[in-house]
């Protein structure tokens, strides 16, 4: 197949096909297709039944016209460096590997840079793996990191950049060795704008103690006018030895960030810490959220079309924890299943779900058990 053929997206009556599994119809009923469908190893990408409307801000952005394509068409001019080279540039960033899928070692953590483009688009094509070899990090972002560049004078609350993860496999990440922007074993992310659509998380991690860190492969922070990132179409774990894991959120962790999931595959997570937050006597503290670590005020997580199950925690939350200290944050369950997740205490309400007995939950069309 072409370069051309696998980056095309596909016009059918002058409307875009995208990218996204089980899901038969968006919201303006054309017909969307995985290229994650049938991938050489690992699960799947999304949860194959899920089939929640799509909304235009969470679906993948259109490549047809990249700024930068990393390759010639043969595999081994795909170097980790070049990877490297093309996201510290910026703008729409293409493969063009050969046909088949590829797996490639950064040799560092991959560095977005606030003044080189408004937008970033990593699209992997359904066929790119990008590995952190267990040693580092894969992609680090930062308005407020002074080494990336300040571009704003309230980096915590920018527009840009606006960065979109598509089509692509992250796995083997490892944030263990950082000490200053701690977690997010895959990727670390503050201000700006961030979206995950149609990618899959595999045996990423970062340091397994301590409180209130974590994201076993995501770690978010400050997003723009606090709108919330999307996590569409995108598996974490997902089977018996792929899944992440982290001190708190075995896949995800954010403080203060609103988060919207879609018919999303989240399982074999792990939270390993142990002692809570804040941490008891004689522990390291850590342990909680599973699947997913939310901490904050005023802050949404919306769970659509997905499925949360077999994760794990020593602490609270085997599934999802969600604390809201003012109490004004809430939850959003809608068809979408939780079940079998393993450990924890402090169930409120739900199973699964540790949070305060106040939090305004609505769930619908789910299972949670």
């Amino acid at each position: 197949m072409s370069l051309t053929s696998r980056l095309l997206l596909i016009i059918i009556t002058s409307s875009l096909i995208f990218p996204f599994s089980g899901c038969k119809k968006d919201d303006n009923d054309t017909e969307v297709i995985n290229l994650l469908e049938n991938p050489e190893d690992g699960p799947v990408a999304g949860n194959p039944d899920g089939n929640y409307s799509i909304p235009s801000a969470a679906r993948p952005e259109d490549v047809t016209n990249p700024d930068q394509v990393i390759g010639d068409g043969t595999p081994e001019i795909c170097t980790g460096q070049l990877v490297i080279d093309a996201i510290s540039k910026g703008g729409k960033i293409v493969f063009n590997c050969g046909a088949e899928p590829l797996t490639i070692t950064l040799p560092e953590t991959a560095k977005i840079y606030n003044d080189a483009t408004d937008e970033v688009v990593i699209d992997g094509g359904g066929l790119i793996t990008l590995s952190g070899d267990g040693k580092r990090r894969i992609l680090y972002m930062n308005t407020c990191d002074q080494s990336l560049t300040w571009t704003t004078s309230h980096c915590n609350d920018q527009e840009y950049p606006k960065v979109t993860i598509q089509n692509i496999t992250f796995i083997n990440g490892n944030s263990s060795s950082e000490s200053e922007y701690t977690g997010g074993g895959a990727i670390w992310a503050r201000g700006g704008q961030l979206k995950v659509v149609n990618s899959r998380f595999f045996n990423n991690t970062c340091a397994s103690t301590g409180p209130d860190l974590g994201g076993g492969a995501i770690r978010v922070f400050d997003q723009f006018e606090d709108r919330p990132v999307y996590v569409v179409n995108s598996t974490f774990g997902g089977a018996e030895g792929f899944g992440n894991s982290g001190s708190n959120g075995g896949a995800l962790s954010s403080i203060g960030v609103s988060w919207t999931i879609i018919n999303s595959m989240f399982s074999h997570n792990t939270a390993v810490g142990n002692g809570g937050n804040p941490a008891q006597d004689n522990t390291p503290g850590g342990g909680s959220g599973g699947a997913i670590y939310n901490d904050g005020n005023e802050m949404t997580l919306s769970i659509f079309g997905s499925i949360i199950e077999e994760n794990e925690v020593n602490a609270y939350g085997s599934a999802i924890f969600f604390v809201t200290n003012n109490h004004t944050g809430n939850i959003i369950i809608d068809q979408s299943i939780i079940r079998n997740n393993i450990g924890g205490s402090w169930y409120p309400v739900y199973p699964g779900i540790s949070m305060h007995a106040d939090t305004d939950i609505k769930v619908t069309n789910s299972t949670i058990e």
